[in-house]
């Protein structure tokens, strides 16, 4: 039995990007007696905001998890580093047998989803992925409540998102809109698997069967687009089926004219449960015209930390782990294998303001088509977009591996 007074031992890989937001939590609460911080891992430390204070402290900095290992034991490894080392680091830090807090999404691909979950079993150990809405209370009560059929069956969930990035966002490290690295490491980093990631897979993780699981993808289609200078997407709208016929519709963009959302509907027999924008509440209308708010999912954005934390000392599963998690990351790899060539926007329809390097990229009238697909319902190949690209349906029931040669339905 673990002493709950006594500081649990972590490491934290990656101290810039989000890594950063984890670091400045830690220093900040570094009084209250919870954690114990071991040290430090990141190859290019000069980008951490807080570097100074950490050589203050003399919090060690090693340039890779091995390293640190060699050196230290550490109860709880948060890996917040680049997607394509959060399945290397996550596995070791499992078979170091520290329990791990990996930042969204779990892996890039669906093979490293499913060797996590290997090792986690044959470690005994946790592993958390770093949805922060899952950690919310609010989330948490509305997903109970769906789960004792208050709204009566889901019919349909979607998400409108449209956030606007400049070329700085994609030149703030070296992977930043890539597939792959140049090691050949799946990145797939994109709005779909990076900064809206957590809206597809809140759709997913509220109609799991339990509180631990999310719903299962069956099949996708999707429409990839971009207008930056990336080998990925910068804009998608995508259809998906799951296991139980619910159908989950997912339009988000970085090179909108408007910052928009995330805009939600989650359509069920008895209510619809709603949101618009960031830090507003979920909030439910019933049928008899009755309403609850469940408050914003936003407002404890590091109950994941806390809650892992709790979770080393209590040896009681997070509330979002791998089998929640990897359903994101099956439905947007099957959004890859839908349209594997990305379709490049019209040269006429791009607009380019501001400073070269810093300039914000923008698509004119592409708002009001991804607004007119959240309302039909539609794609933009099925509203007859001329610059549109039909994607593939890929069946996801037995996909086992990205990118797979699976026959399309």
């Amino acid at each position: 039995m673990k002493n709950n007074k006594k500081p649990v031992t972590l490491v934290l890989v990656g101290i810039g990007g989000m890594g950063s937001v984890y670091l400045q939590t830690l220093l900040e609460n570094r009084d209250r007696g919870l954690f114990k911080v071991q040290g430090t891992v990141d190859p290019f430390p000069k980008r951490c905001p807080q570097l100074d204070e950490l050589q203050t402290l003399r919090i060690p900095i090693y340039p890779d998890l091995e390293n640190f290992f060699d050196r230290h034991d550490a109860e709880l490894a948060i890996v917040s580093s680049p997607i394509q080392f959060h399945n290397s680091q996550t596995c070791l830090a499992l078979q170091k047998a520290s329990d791990v807090l990996c930042e969204k999404p779990l892996a890039a691909t669906i093979q490293e989803d499913r060797a996590i979950i290997e090792a986690r079993d044959r470690a005994k150990k946790w592993v958390a992925v770093g949805y922060q809405w899952s950690f919310s209370k609010a989330i948490q009560a509305l997903k109970k409540d769906i789960l004792k059929g208050l709204f009566g069956k889901p019919k349909r969930l979607k998400c409108l998102y449209l956030w606007p990035r400049d070329e700085a966002y994609y030149r703030r490290n070296d992977w930043a809109g890539k597939q792959q690295d140049g090691e050949g490491r799946w990145i797939l980093d994109s709005p779909a698997n990076n900064a809206m990631a957590h809206d597809l897979h809140n759709m997913l993780y509220v109609m799991g069967r339990t509180m631990e699981t999310s719903a299962g993808p069956a099949r996708v289609e999707a429409e990839l687009y971009r207008a930056h200078d990336i080998q990925n997407f910068d804009t998608a709208a995508a259809r998906c089926l799951t296991d139980a016929g619910v159908e989950i519709l997912f339009y988000v963009s970085h090179v909108s004219e408007k910052d928009k959302g995330p805009v939600l509907s989650y359509e069920f027999e008895k209510a619809t449960v709603f949101g618009e924008g960031r830090n507003s509440d979920i909030q439910a209308r019933l049928g008899d015209g009755s309403a609850k708010n469940y408050g914003s999912p936003d407002a404890e954005p590091m109950n994941k930390l806390w809650a892992s934390l709790e979770s080393v000392k209590s040896r009681k599963p997070p509330v979002c782990g791998p089998e929640a998690g990897q359903s994101q990351t099956l439905c947007l790899n099957g959004m890859q294998d839908s349209m594997p060539d990305i379709v490049n926007f019209p040269r006429d329809l791009i607009v380019a303001d501001g400073e070269p390097g810093r300039r914000r990229i923008r698509v004119k009238g592409l708002d009001a088509v991804l607004e007119q697909c959240y309302e039909n319902n539609s794609l933009p190949s099925e509203l007859g977009i001329p610059w549109s690209g039909k994607g593939k349906i890929i069946d996801l029931t037995d996909y086992r591996n990205f990118p797979s040669d699976k026959l399309t339905l």
